[in-house]
């Protein structure tokens, strides 16, 4: 979902720096120390994730794990997703560092709007749960298509047929990546639950008592 240089308008790269620069901001603040070697883990994730892609004009496709991203780290997401779009624009020169600011905001936006939507029902019924890991996933590669395909017809009308196609490519993107956060929740809950958000260790004893019962 990389926006190549020399495709956006100036006032849309101007909008989404600025909201790159607030959103990484915030993130650096709510990072705590303790977060750091998490956050190192999940910005090579999304490294790696992003380096087999499919072009699809301007932009392309590939999988992308900012659901994931932003279910574990929260506004975190923002210096996380910067960092990994940094390193990818240097070694491999995916995207551009005039569109640094529109793809972190394209990413990480929808990763912290799935975190905020999600996080209540991590720790329900199990059914539940697995259904808002899933719809993070999924509504964190609709809501960064959607951001795209807006950056893009902002910057010129020509682009909706371009637009068009970039979010029905990402159909299938946003079904894996939903059975991946899906997957991935159901994982941590087994063997590493305290990586969740909200979790509280009166969780595992309550579903112990259920499961007794």
């Amino acid at each position: 979902m990389h926006i190549s240089e020399g495709v956006l308008s100036a006032p849309v790269l101007i909008i989404g720096a600025v909201a790159a620069v607030a959103g990484t901001t915030w993130g650096l603040k709510k990072l705590d120390l303790e977060q750091i070697p998490q956050a190192a883990m999940l910005a090579a994730g999304f490294f790696v994730a992003s380096l087999i892609r499919v072009p699809i004009g301007p932009a392309s496709v590939h999988l992308i794990l900012n659901g994931v991203v932003g279910m574990l780290l929260g506004w975190t997401a923002f210096p996380v997703i910067l960092v990994a779009l940094i390193l990818q624009g240097v070694f491999f020169q995916f995207g551009g560092f005039t569109t640094l600011g529109v793809n972190t905001l394209i990413m990480a936006a929808p990763a912290v709007a799935g975190h905020y939507l999600c996080r209540p029902f991590l720790w329900q019924k199990p059914a539940l749960a697995a259904v808002a890991a899933f719809f993070c996933g999924f509504m964190a590669v609709f809501l960064g298509t959607l951001t795209a395909a807006a950056a893009l017809i902002f910057s010129e009308e020509n682009f909706f047929k371009v637009a068009v196609m970039l979010a029905l490519s990402h159909l299938p993107v946003m079904i894996i990546e939903g059975m991946i956060t899906l997957f991935l929740v159901a994982f941590l809950k087994k063997v590493q639950p305290d990586m969740l958000p909200g979790y509280r260790p009166s969780f595992l004893s309550e579903a112990k008592t259920d499961g007794a019962r």
